[in-house]
């Protein structure tokens, strides 16, 4: 990995190795955000790329050859569309003089390594919560009883719904179901959800706690339903913390989730990133001396951009917590 020219920062992968894997920091924190806009490797911080328009995708053409004729051969054109990546990162003051105070009872340097991490991802688990969970890019649908109406909600209904309008709308059948934790925990105490699994549907369990995301993706037919668990704090840095979730409960989304790094792949959308300039999808590590504090300044930073490729490729769901 380059380092810098000219710059006093220089790469930390220790810390990263000191650390625990991201994947798993992203499931404990309940980080969603790369789940349903994998990451797609990108060689150019910036291009413009050519997608295939999902009317194309279906097309019946002719494919019968008459002797001596030719063969009919596709026609469409791509569509052109653009992204660009972004520089987000966050610095930590590592104070020499506190680092040796401390050295006998934590890693002080991991301590703020973690903090700089935490901080970059729960930003990029905010920008693509705003992106997806967007009343003004998608249609959202109401459902009739809120799913914390236990009695009287009917979310397998909601839910096929909102899969078969997709299907409409694109020919692909949606994968997934994408909620906050306290949406999951409202679905779990489903009466009809309950009913279903009882019945056989997906198990034998009839207990809220015994419901898992798995089990719940097998009464909706999908293929997963994941679960965003990441809080934020909505308060004014000077005003008293107000914790809020990042993934809100007014709304779900049913959606089609790539599976394949092949940007082709007909999707919602991708976390576009560049790693040529050093960066690291899950956060690249630097330091650099701040005498003037008598202390190592520790960065985290990556080069990303969560991109909806196809917004046809999910259906909104909203009205869904009283």
């Amino acid at each position: 990995m380059p380092f810098h020219t000219g710059s006093a920062s220089q790469f930390r992968p220790d810390i990263a190795l000191a650390l625990e894997e991201y994947d798993l920091l992203a499931d404990e924190a309940g980080y969603i955000a790369h789940r349903l806009l994998p990451v797609f490797e990108s060689p150019e911080q910036s291009a413009w790329f050519g997608r295939v328009p999902i009317e194309a995708l279906l097309r019946n053409p002719e494919v019968k050859r008459a002797a001596g004729g030719t063969y009919n051969r596709d026609d469409f054109e791509l569509t052109d569309d653009y992204f660009v990546t972004h520089d987000y990162g966050h610095e930590g003051v590592k104070d020499r003089r506190e680092a040796k105070i401390y050295a006998k009872w934590f890693d002080y340097e991991a301590i703020i390594a973690s903090r700089q991490r935490g901080i970059v991802m729960r930003a990029a688990e905010i920008r693509a919560a705003a992106a997806m969970f967007n009343a003004t890019t998608f249609t959202a649908h109401a459902v009739t009883n809120e799913w914390d109406d236990l009695a009287n909600a009917t979310p397998i209904d909601d839910v096929e719904a909102a899969v078969r309008r997709v299907w409409a709308a694109t020919g692909l059948w949606p994968n997934a179901l994408a909620v906050n934790r306290m949406v999951f925990r409202n679905l779990r105490n489903c009466e009809q959800i309950l009913e279903r699994i009882q019945s056989g549907g997906a198990g034998t369990a009839t207990k809220a706690d015994d419901v898992t995301a798995e089990m719940l993706a097998r009464v909706f037919d999908l293929s997963e339903v994941i679960v965003g668990g990441s809080p934020k704090n909505t308060a004014n840095e000077a005003k008293d913390v107000s914790i809020a979730s990042i993934w809100s409960d007014e709304y779900a989304m049913v959606a089609r989730v790539a599976r394949s790094a092949d940007l082709r792949e007909p999707c919602l959308g991708r976390t576009i990133h560049w790693g040529e300039d050093g960066s690291q999808i899950g956060g690249v590590f630097e330091d650099y001396p701040e005498d003037r504090v008598r202390g190592d300044i520790i960065r985290c930073r990556h080069d990303v951009v969560e991109k909806l490729l196809y917004t046809a490729a999910a259906d909104l769901l909203s009205n869904i917590t009283t």
